[in-house]
């Protein structure tokens, strides 16, 4: 029988989205799930180091989101367009989402004297647009203009000027910036919980993966086979590589943070310890076989989304949907600023 969307549903009471992040970030709780026998615990974030140990090679992902959401006007109107940058195709073009009837040739002015030609309508829901700045000067109006781009549930009357900071990884490099979500599951880490962590012995690498219009992409294939996942960049160090291919030697645990590093270390199909990069559009749903990952420190996710398909692949459907339940019983706070699991 094919996997269904609806295999995926549940239902979740509104008051347990989480709209802010827990303070400090590592006194976020965190359910424990032994995927082998499907045991599960009740801890917090802080206790994290407990449940590792030395020879552990815990994988970060370093993408640094940027506030990719511009507000504008049209030049020849002044009627309002939001534009929602997507990734950088070259210098000065970028694929985007566009919030407002645009045609190609338009102009979309913003503040700071920065303006976007309308190019070319990509007919899959995305248009390519040209600003008349490029390089580092085009990086520094995006950030003194741009908005962080949220998540609808995160319903507030007024974004928060905090959220530049708290929806922002504390290893986020600023040479990896480029996407448009966080990696929400590295969100829990403080720099002093990863001093812990490495003194413990475990291994801490990092790989990127530019988290695009993909997160926000919801389901709508009633057979899960037939959906199609977006195309992220990723890439991964020859330093990150070498660490993992001595893991997979030596039977050391691969402990993903995040289902994107997870979707990233499962993309490589062949391990030489040398650097890569590479466009992956991996679907991991139950019935994958992973080759890399061992564990995963992830959120709790959307009913019927490919993340919750993914933590069903690595546990079991059946583990993961009494984890689900009794996290809901247990009052958790879910999604992006949510509390963590631990699939162990």
């Amino acid at each position: 029988m094919p996997l269904l969307l609806e295999d995926f549903a549940y239902n979740l009471p509104l008051e347990l989205i989480a709209q802010k992040p827990a303070r400090p970030r590592d006194h976020s709780r965190l359910l424990v799930l032994d995927k082998k026998t499907g045991a599960i615990s009740h801890q917090h974030f802080y206790n994290l180091p407990e449940y590792l140990k030395a020879g552990d090679v815990l994988v970060l992902n370093n993408s640094k989101v940027f506030p990719a959401r511009l507000l504008g006007k049209k030049k020849e109107t002044g009627g309002a367009v939001e534009i929602f940058l997507h990734h950088k195709l070259s210098g000065d073009i970028w694929e985007c989402l566009v919030g407002g009837r645009v045609r190609e040739g338009m102009i979309v002015i913003f503040k700071e004297q920065l303006e976007a030609a309308i190019l070319k309508n990509n007919q899959d829901g995305t248009w390519q647009i040209k600003f008349n700045f490029s390089g580092p000067k085009l990086w520094e109006k995006i950030n003194k203009i741009g908005i962080v781009p949220l998540p609808p549930y995160i319903k507030r009357a007024k974004k928060q000027s905090g959220d530049k900071n708290n929806y922002q990884t504390v290893f986020a490099d600023a040479r990896q910036a480029g996407s448009v979500a966080a990696p929400t599951a590295g969100l829990h880490f403080t720099k002093a919980l990863l001093k812990k962590i490495k003194a413990r012995g475990v291994k801490i690498v990092y790989v990127t993966l530019h988290v695009g219009l993909g997160t926000f992409a919801p389901v709508k294939a009633e057979k899960i086979i037939e959906h199609k996942m977006h195309r992220e960049f990723a890439s991964i160090s020859s330093a990150t590589a070498k660490e993992i291919v001595k893991a997979k030697k030596t039977g050391q645990r691969v402990i993903a943070v995040g289902t994107t590093s997870c979707r990233t270390l499962e993309s490589v199909k062949d391990w030489q310890g040398q650097k890569q990069s590479f466009w992956t559009d991996i679907f991991i749903y139950p019935g994958y076989k992973f080759k890399t990952v061992d564990s995963l420190i992830t959120n709790f996710h959307l009913p019927k989304s490919t993340l919750l398909m993914l933590v069903s692949a690595l546990a079991g459907p059946r583990s993961i949907d009494r984890a689900y339940r009794t996290a809901i019983g247990q009052k958790y706070r879910f999604f992006s600023y949510g509390d963590a699991m631990f699939i162990c």
